[in-house]
């Protein structure tokens, strides 16, 4: 009989740490991203799970032939680790002998071995497991992955418990008819939206909590900044003084998230050309100062009192990055008759929240605020707006039998992804998006 244990923690040799293995022969597994044949020799470059590997072909040293290779196969190379100054970490391996496991029974329908994919977005997403493997778009994956993983590595320092909440849910946190329905076993029920009811249970549960999860929006925008399901990076927290501790623990989250980037994806940054923002702390302004600035600055008509149109919110950008050298701005007290029912609203003027949104090189990219802890006030403001209390018995039962103030925020990981890159649609931070005209690949 044969038994399965654990796997063993294999050696995986980085390009930084090439030059340790100097004249020592390694065997190392990845794919034949480019072969480019020189006078004499070869350069093979082999993409490994992270980066690219210069490996030098030469007729003496090989023991097969060139020939016998192509682009695309999935190998193990052996070879000698030779120092070279030339090469971008002081190493390459000279190749003894190659072991093909699997080859291409096809050319690619794209080339993907060069520095940047030349084809149109369309065409990008359409062969998407294929474009992926490119260098650069793959890097925007492991700095999205730099991005959620400080988002959760700062608040699990900070006492927060992550949680796993439903995505079929009985109502839509943010009501509206941007809700998908589904029929589910002859009942109707939607995809989440958020995880706002669920975080806001769990808060009486273990007081700080967190969620980095897929949320639904049934929106018919087509425009370089919506998806129709992306991922959101939420907190809740209780116990709070007020909204702006919320902010205080969004401002710890993004200097923790970049100085993590900076220390262990410059690898990355340095193949998109990307920097990262220093902060140390956000100007924040209340949402009719926001709306005044925008008209006295830019000469520029206030239309809409509730919320900004994107120009604006570009505008108050420009802005913050002109009167406070800031790329991110916090706007807050948005209209009560904006937010969501379970926003608190402001004691000295209830026509406006204790809520706020973050706003990072012109875009929308975090919305949160306090939220309503006490039972009665919570159904008054139901009540206010037509709705049926009974119709949130769960979610009210939290309300009912004790909450402390609370709130959180949600932030859009694709749209941080976004901002921080430079990237001219959302698209391009989302592994195989889902908007209104696309669900596959």
């Amino acid at each position: 009989m044969e038994y399965i244990t654990e796997m063993q923690n294999k050696s995986a040799i980085e390009l930084s740490g090439l030059h340790q293995y100097a004249g020592k022969t390694i065997k190392i597994s990845g794919i034949i991203h480019r072969i480019r044949e020189m006078s004499g020799f070869s350069f093979v470059i082999l993409r490994t799970g992270r980066e690219l590997m210069q490996c030098v072909y030469t007729r003496d040293k090989a023991q097969f032939d060139l020939d016998s290779i192509v682009e695309g196969s999935c190998v193990i190379v052996e070879g000698e680790v030779v120092l070279d100054s030339r090469v971008a970490y002081g190493a390459e391996v000279h190749i003894i002998n190659i072991k093909v496991l699997s080859r291409p029974v096809e050319n690619l329908p794209i080339v993907i071995n060069r520095k940047q994919l030349d084809i149109s977005l369309d065409t990008n997403l359409a062969y998407r497991p294929i474009s992926l493997r490119n260098p650069r778009e793959r890097a925007i994956f492991k700095i999205q992955e730099g991005i959620a993983r400080g988002f959760r590595e700062y608040l699990l320092k900070q006492n927060f418990t992550e949680i796993r909440t439903p995505k079929i849910v009985f109502a839509g946190a943010e009501g509206g008819a941007n809700i998908f329905k589904l029929d589910y076993f002859g009942k109707q029920v939607y995809l989440a939206q958020s995880p706002q009811f669920y975080k806001q249970m769990m808060v009486g549960v273990f007081e700080r909590v967190f969620e980095v999860a897929p949320v639904y929006r049934a929106e018919k925008h087509d425009t370089c900044r919506h998806l129709n399901e992306y991922v959101s990076m939420d907190f809740e927290m209780g116990f709070i003084n007020d909204f702006t501790d919320i902010m205080q623990m969004e401002v710890g989250v993004l200097k923790y998230i970049f100085s993590l980037l900076e220390l262990e994806y410059s690898y990355e940054l340095k193949l998109l050309n990307a920097t990262v923002p220093r902060i140390e702390a956000i100007p924040a302004i209340k949402f009719m100062d926001a709306k005044s600035i925008i008209a006295a600055e830019f000469n520029r008509r206030i239309t809409d009192y509730e919320d900004f149109e994107p120009e604006e919110e570009q505008l108050l950008c420009e802005y913050a990055k002109k009167k406070y050298g800031s790329d991110f701005i916090f706007v807050t007290h948005y209209p009560s008759s904006k937010r969501p029912f379970y926003a608190m609203d402001d004691r000295e003027d209830p026509n406006f929240t204790l809520s706020f949104d973050l706003l990072y090189n012109g875009l929308e990219v975090t919305t949160g605020g306090q939220r309503i802890h006490d039972y009665n006030e919570q159904v008054d403001k139901m009540l206010r707006r037509g709705m049926n209390p009974e119709e949130f018995e769960s979610y009210l039962m939290i309300h009912k039998y004790g909450m402390p103030p609370h709130g959180g925020l949600g932030a859009g990981l694709e749209r941080l992804t976004m901002k921080l890159l430079g990237l001219p649609n959302i698209r391009n931070a989302c592994l195989f998006p889902r908007d209104i005209n696309r669900v596959t690949p």
